[in-house]
């Protein structure tokens, strides 16, 4: 059984997390090396696309991860027990658990939920404030705006659930005879076995983001003969590396950011190729609609703009943190506004709707649907304060 997270009730086990479907991930490997492998301009252009989400992105998202993940595996703190100790607390807690980058402290929050052990309210306030991986990705280029984000999210999922507490008093409940979640042990995948090499890559790579960053000329701070284009070569191989990882990896993306019971370098790379693969498409979306039409994005959302944070909203709505990784992206380009990014951040419930879907659907569509609402009031109220 190649899955997560799984449940057994009544004697009949339900898989929460599908297995990796290779053959797709493979297949979106094959066209982004196709579309690189290209002449003329349209070559040149997929691979500055995907030099700049390596070197732009992607050592940034790595180095973000290596701290977080870093700790946890340092503190290897109980918060289930914390969790069972503060019963009076639980929204505010189930709302800090979801701010925390990642989803690993929201899908805490929706197993103690599907055991009775927290109030709706608390799910609500955990799909709320979480964010899931693309917090990662707007931790490591936006740093202060990530704050924001976190803390506007924090406090909306807070008051979301205590509002919701004082009008819905349901629990989702199993005995403990009938649910058991269980945690499946995943040992290091094939893929592991480059793990080394991509961090050789991601040492240079960290220096040169962080030096382009600060606008310094590379060539001459390293005294590097102005034709090798050494920025060029790091990218590339960093970024080819990083989807053919993630193409081959028989994990889930599910599996990538959330099973802690692998190696830390382990997790930090599979989850950094996740995200990488993800930004390359939504650094790809943008370049080919431009070079293959007359269409200026930017034009369009601005001419769009009243609409474009409750497309945001929508696409939140979608399970899993890869398509949130394309609104952060969007964000983080200049194509939507602040206010869109908001209202992704707070309707989005990440990887932690999964296990909810699996095993209480119509509380999880009930508070997904719920985080809507605070999700368009906060998205609007500051696009009318501050965007208008």
């Amino acid at each position: 059984m190649n899955a997560l997270l799984a449940t057994v009730i009544n004697n009949r086990t339900i898989l929460i997390a599908n297995e990796g479907r290779l053959l797709k991930k493979c297949t979106v490997a094959f066209l982004i090396f196709t579309l690189a492998f290209q002449s003329g301009e349209l070559g040149h252009v997929v691979r500055s696309s995907l030099i700049d989400a390596y070197l732009q992105v992607s050592v940034f998202v790595g180095f973000t991860l290596f701290l977080f993940l870093g700790l946890d595996y340092v503190t290897k703190y109980n918060i289930q027990r914390f969790i069972d100790s503060t019963k009076r607390f639980h929204v505010i807690i189930a709302s800090l658990l979801g701010s925390i980058p990642g989803c690993g402290g929201a899908i805490i929050v929706v197993t103690q939920y599907i055991q009775g052990k927290l109030s709706f309210g608390a799910l609500v306030a955990v799909l709320t404030s979480t964010m899931g991986d693309a917090a990662f990705l707007l931790l490591s280029q936006k740093p202060l705006d990530g704050l924001q984000v976190f803390i506007i999210a924090c406090l909306t999922g807070i008051l979301s659930g205590y509002i919701v507490d004082i009008f819905y008093k349901r629990k989702f409940v199993f005995s403990k005879n009938q649910l058991k979640i269980k945690f499946e042990k995943i040992k290091n995948t094939w893929v592991s076995r480059f793990n080394k090499i991509w961090i050789i890559i991601f040492v240079p790579g960290f220096i040169v983001g962080v030096m382009m960053a600060a606008k310094v000329d590379i060539n001459s701070t390293l005294n590097l003969n102005e034709k090798i284009k050494f920025t060029e070569l790091i990218g590339s191989v960093g970024v080819f590396l990083s989807i053919f990882m993630w193409a081959l990896n028989p994990l889930s993306d599910f599996q990538c950011s959330t099973e802690k019971s692998r190696s830390l370098i382990s997790r930090v790379v599979d989850t950094t190729n996740f995200v990488t693969t993800w930004v390359v498409l939504g650094f790809l979306f943008f370049e080919l609609i431009m070079f293959f039409s007359d269409i200026n994005l930017m034009l369009f959302f601005n001419i769009w703009k009243p609409l474009v944070p409750l497309m945001a909203i929508f696409f939140g709505f979608i399970p899993g943190c890869g398509p949130q990784i394309v609104v952060t992206t969007y964000y983080l380009n200049g194509y939507i506004p602040f206010s869109a990014e908001l209202g992704n951040a707070i309707s989005n419930d990440g990887d932690a709707l999964f296990p909810a879907l699996a095993l209480a659907p119509k509380d999880a569509i009930y508070a997904t649907l719920t985080s809507a609402i605070p999700a368009v009031i906060v998205a609007y109220g500051y696009m009318f304060f501050y965007e208008i």
